[in-house]
């Protein structure tokens, strides 16, 4: 009778140091994933909060987990071994979704300036004509508003009128419309579209529609201000 109590007790040692519990069994080299709302989840060295980080996960990240036990899952990640709360993970089943990055859209505000631009570099070399707004010939409003016009944009008739329009600014982007006085004084009488690099397009008087730089002294020194539509 001992011995056979004795051996039974032989087997139940040998299949309890040979089966794994249910949660190493359920766990063990098992895929899962980190299932958190926001930030990051901290493996730890051991079960406990108290237990030091040894590296972080980020959302949706997959681990392998080794064993689970009383809330706490052992697991394998970025090349190390620690512990997380169970709670934090999940098995993974299938193709976890990844978090969607927007890439940048340009604006219609950004795409009607740069249209505009085009079109006024497409006119280049054609003359100057006083009240023109056509591509046979174009005063200095007359240029922008054809051009922003193009762009879907409506504007002003005169470069004094269009001054009362929009934003003022110190910092130029291409688009800006820049404002000048050429009879003297403060009174607005030219206006050219930034184009970028320290240059401008418009029409003027002896060149018709072409390219200046904003350091020229002539213009420099007439200059009123900028605006951004």
């Amino acid at each position: 009778m001992f011995k056979r109590i004795l051996a039974v007790l032989l087997l139940f040692t040998l299949v309890a140091a040979v089966a794994p519990s249910m949660d190493q069994a359920s766990a063990s080299g098992s895929a899962y994933y980190v299932k958190i709302n926001s930030g990051s989840l901290n493996v730890r060295n051991k079960p406990s909060t108290s237990g030091a980080i040894v590296t972080k996960l980020a959302k949706n990240q997959q681990v392998t987990v080794t064993s689970q036990s009383k809330g706490w899952a052992k697991v394998t990640a970025n090349g190390k071994q620690g512990y997380v709360s169970s709670k934090f993970i999940a098995p993974k089943t299938g193709t976890v979704k990844k978090a969607t990055v927007k890439k940048p859209v340009s604006t219609t505000k950004t795409d009607y300036k740069a249209k505009a631009i085009s079109v006024a570099k497409s006119n280049l070399g054609v003359k100057y004509k006083w009240g023109g707004n056509t591509t046979s010939g174009f005063d200095c409003s007359g240029l922008v508003t054809y051009s922003y016009g193009k762009a879907g944009v409506t504007l002003p008739r005169t470069a004094g009128e269009m001054y009362t329009k929009g934003t003022k600014v110190n910092s130029y982007q291409p688009g800006d419309l820049l404002f000048y006085a050429t009879s003297g004084g403060k009174k607005v009488t030219h206006v050219a579209i930034y184009i970028g690099n320290g240059q401008m397009i418009h029409s003027a008087t002896s060149n018709g529609v072409s390219i200046a730089s904003l350091n020229n002294s002539y213009w420099k020194q007439r200059f009123i201000g900028a605006k951004r539509i």
